[in-house]
């Protein structure tokens, strides 16, 4: 090869060398530095676009997550409050046990019903409960408040079995209006895709009387079926007639308005109106509520592990597409250090190479 002074190929191609051997170096600094193996889409565009679309299911899957735990907690919330609900109902059972003994006298059974009246007072205020201004309960023709009706289920006419006596072999069916708000369970937000229904207790219901011919006939809503179930008169004075919330305490034991025997402000003012059947029937659909509350719980539960097992192996499969194998990379910057060192020094014994012309010219 002849010697001349205007070109250098060795050391131009030295020089491309060490731009290869710098920029390798420097991918290798920054995968390691920010832990992905995919820095920039060149590194791999495909594995990018693949990364970048589990990425985002993580993300929906961590949302739906935090939407079972939100619904475990109004459920267990609930769940609370129906627990109370049901001392309540028990106690007044307690206290029309007490009353129906001989040996009390009118005004025994009076101050029985002083507490009785204050119980219904305290059940009529267990209805507002909430969690998160979202209800807990509700009543026939409910008006919701805060609540994404997007999400919320009516079902008019829901049947109900119960027993007119417990020695009785065959269940008599009530209706009553049910209310239920959707959560959607898979990542996807679509219904077919997981949705579980949770229950908005009607509490109207719940704490209904069967029959209601000891206060007062024009009380009664029968079901068109003929079963004699009263939707408006119950325990806790929700849409029932005369019904004042601002009333003072005293003035529940007082009649004021004749023409509604037995009912006085919404409330029922003698606990001997009601018989122990009928606290029986209530103590039945509370147990009733609270195993379906129960189940309910148990089924986010499930959908829960479901979505937290494919949390895991989504964010399994995007790390394999995008996180950086330091073991391998710290090995090639090693080898990457070496090269450029190698190619700096290349470049320049290439550079030295017209110097040979230059003493052949002395």
């Amino acid at each position: 090869m002849p010697i001349v002074l205007n070109t250098n190929s060795a050391a131009t191609e030295a020089t491309f060398n060490l731009s290869k051997a710098n920029d390798s170096l420097r991918r290798t600094i920054a995968r390691l530095s920010s832990g992905n193996r995919i820095t920039k889409p060149i590194d791999d565009a495909g594995g990018l676009a693949v990364a970048y679309k589990l990425q985002s299911s993580v993300k929906r899957t961590e949302a739906a997550l935090n939407n079972h735990q939100n619904a475990l907690s109004y459920l267990q919330v609930q769940d609370g409050v129906l627990e109370a609900i049901g001392d309540i109902v028990d106690r007044m059972a307690e206290l029309r046990t007490m009353a129906a003994d001989v040996s009390k006298n009118a005004a025994d059974v009076e101050n029985y019903s002083k507490e009785f009246l204050e119980l219904q007072d305290q059940l009529q205020q267990m209805k507002r409960e909430k969690f998160n201004g979202v209800e807990l309960f509700a009543a026939e023709d409910e008006t919701f408040q805060g609540m994404n009706l997007a999400h919320l289920i009516t079902t008019e006419n829901n049947p109900y079995e119960y027993f007119d006596h417990p020695l009785e072999a065959s269940r008599n069916v009530a209706t009553y209006d049910k209310y239920e708000f959707q959560l959607y369970t898979h990542p996807s937000g679509v219904e077919e895709d997981g949705n579980i229904k949770l229950n908005i207790v009607n509490l109207q219901f719940m704490l209904a009387l069967k029959s209601s011919e000891s206060l007062d006939t024009d009380l009664t809503d029968p079901d068109p079926s003929g079963v004699g179930v009263s939707s408006s008169v119950n325990l806790a004075g929700i849409n029932q007639p005369n019904l004042s919330a601002g009333d003072d305490d005293e003035d529940k034991m007082t009649d004021t308005d004749s023409s509604t025997a037995g009912v006085q402000e919404g409330y029922i003012k003698d606990i001997t109106d009601v018989s122990i059947e009928e606290f029986t029937n209530i103590i039945e659909k509370i147990a009733d509520v609270r195993a379906e509350n129960g189940a309910e719980q148990q089924r986010v539960n499930q959908s829960l592990q479901l979505h937290q097992n494919n949390l895991v192996n989504l964010e399994a499969a995007h790390g394999r597409i995008m996180d950086v194998d330091v073991a391998l990379e710290s090995s090639r910057l090693a080898r990457h250090s070496v090269k450029v060192q190698a190619s700096a020094a290349m470049v320049a014994q290439a550079n030295q190479m017209s110097s040979v012309a230059l003493s052949l010219l002395q």
